[in-house]
């Protein structure tokens, strides 16, 4: 401590001439070798610092680093949930529709209904986490991990059995195991995104997390797109095929979700007397009122809102444009796999990219990209080489919007803390993943809908007005979209690095002075 004391007494001092530029300081701390998130409880403080609010904007500057194996769990967690997912995104409607014999209006309705119920279970969720005074040491989130992993493997081996049933009586069994399957997947996936403030206050980890935690859900998707076809195409029945895929899929995606659990750990979960987390809890009419109130939350939930019913629509109607306007639907396992890569590309530089420019700009650099790219292959489109290349640049853009929505959104959890004096992160993720579900039913119901206006039949040579329903999904509804989002974040959100790392000081000298009072 002795070579280290001079080193931050210095650096103090100039924080002192410089508060309003505070974050040029992160990474002195964060990568010094001596640094711990407890050191400015220890550390000699110059004359001039003592006073509790520049305290603890030394204390929210040098929170102890993330180590390496708990990001790569994070990220091997939502690569398992996007593994199980995603299965139902891209290949339910058309097992559906195809396999099923279910109309493909009503199957548009199975995911509305089913999706609008589990968004609200997810907001259920949300009070359940934020009001649970209970818990043990593996933490407040952690365990739902666990619990979840048996009931999401039975609901979703269910959503791919064929039953041998009448078509009224069919529809409605399948909207019951998808709302089954929904309300599991929430408790689960909603405790997993709400874990990431009770894992690190550091705002370097928290981007790397999002980074991760993408990267993971892009490789579940990869694999997702590239693999599940060629496992259903070996057997001669489509039945079997897609039952024996989504058993292979869910085993999977699920074990991956329980190398999270055992990897992971809440460093910062709200117990005891720690005078750095005290945070009073607040009742379900008090966190409701509290997300209302975090306009910078209402902003990206219109925004995940847009972007991810866009990106959905787009995943969902891609083996329908493969197989009817490119002729061949084990294309989309090679066209994915090289668009795929693009993403990679694009979560690798997320952070570096961030740490240059900042968030917000990166995010809308991202919605250019993904605009261009949709309406290059809607003018120049058609052939297999054209959708390559302009949704490679497509994917390569919503790699930036995806990866920073969950970093945006751990951000203002502390914003709407700082503004109402409620801290409730379960209730903003579970109310995120309340928006995020919505998309998800837009992205079954709008398909769906559109399919049968258009004169979708399965399996046979469609019309050229199928065909050019088809086309406008995939390319024309997801460019709308993300226009619209792109006008709301460069209007309406405000929350950048250096408010926020303010509000961060002010928040743990609150929190201080609560203790002394």
């Amino acid at each position: 401590m002795k070579t280290f004391g001079p080193f931050v007494n210095t650096i103090c001092k100039r924080i002192l001439n410089h508060q309003r530029n505070l974050s040029i300081w992160i990474p002195l701390f964060n990568n010094h070798p001596c640094a711990s998130n407890r050191i400015a409880t220890i550390i000699e403080l110059p004359d001039g610092f003592h006073t509790m609010e520049n305290k603890m904007v030394v204390q929210a500057h040098i929170e102890s680093r993330l180590p390496f194996r708990e990001k790569l769990a994070y990220g091997v967690g939502d690569f398992g949930y996007n593994f199980v997912l995603n299965i139902t995104t891209l290949y339910l409607l058309k097992f559906l529709t195809d396999v099923a014999g279910i109309n493909a209006a009503w199957a548009g309705v199975i995911f509305l209904v089913a999706k609008v119920f589990t968004g609200f279970t997810d907001l259920g969720t949300g009070i359940f986490l934020d009001t649970r005074k209970s818990f043990g040491p593996r933490g407040k989130f952690r365990p739902m991990l666990l619990w979840t992993i048996v009931p999401l493997f039975v609901c979703n081996m269910l959503l791919f059995c064929n039953f041998e049933l009448d078509s009224e009586t069919k529809t409605t069994l399948f909207i019951v195991c998808f709302m089954a399957f929904g309300l599991f997947f929430s408790l689960g996936n909603a405790s997993y995104g709400a874990m990431v403030p009770s894992m690190t206050k550091n705002v370097q980890d928290r981007a790397e997390l999002a980074a991760w935690r993408q990267g993971g859900a892009n490789t579940g998707l990869l694999l997702a797109t590239v693999g599940f076809m060629p496992i259903a195409m070996l057997f001669e029945s489509q039945e079997t095929g897609y039952m024996v895929a989504a058993l292979a899929y869910t085993s999977v995606g699920l074990a991956a979700v329980l190398f999270c659990y055992l990897n992971v750990k809440e460093h910062h979960t709200i117990i005891g007397n720690d005078p750095d987390q005290i945070v009073e809890k607040p009742t379900i009419k008090e966190g409701l009122k509290a997300v209302l109130k975090n306009n910078q939350l209402l902003v990206l939930a219109v925004a995940n809102l847009l972007t991810l019913s866009a990106f959905n629509v787009k995943l969902t109607v891609q083996v329908f444009y493969a197989q009817y306007i490119l002729g061949d639907v084990s294309m989309v396992s090679y066209m994915s796999f090289v668009s795929m890569g693009c993403i990679y590309l694009g979560v690798l530089s997320v952070p570096a990219l961030v740490r240059r420019f900042g968030k917000k700009p990166v995010y809308l650099a991202g919605l250019c990209l993904w605009i261009s790219g949709d309406i290059a292959n809607y003018l120049f489109g058609g052939t297999v080489m054209s959708y390559v290349l302009f949704t490679s640049l497509a994917f390569f853009g919503t790699s930036f919007v995806n990866s920073l929505n969950w970093a945006f959104v751990s951000d203002t959890v502390e914003y709407g803390e700082w503004k109402t004096g409620t801290r409730t992160e379960g209730l903003v993720y579970c109310g995120m993943t309340f928006f995020r579900k919505c998309s998800q039913a837009i992205a079954g119901f709008v398909p769906g809908f559109a399919l049968a206006l258009v004169g979708y039949m399965p399996n046979v040579e469609q019309t050229d007005a199928a065909k050019a329903g088809i086309t406008g999904l995939i390319f024309i509804y997801p460019a709308s979209l993300a226009i619209v989002t792109a006008l709301v974040m460069a209007l309406f959100y405000t929350l950048n690095e250096q408010r926020y790392q303010e509000i961060i000081a002010s928040l743990g000298a609150r929190r201080v002075a609560t203790t002394q009072s």
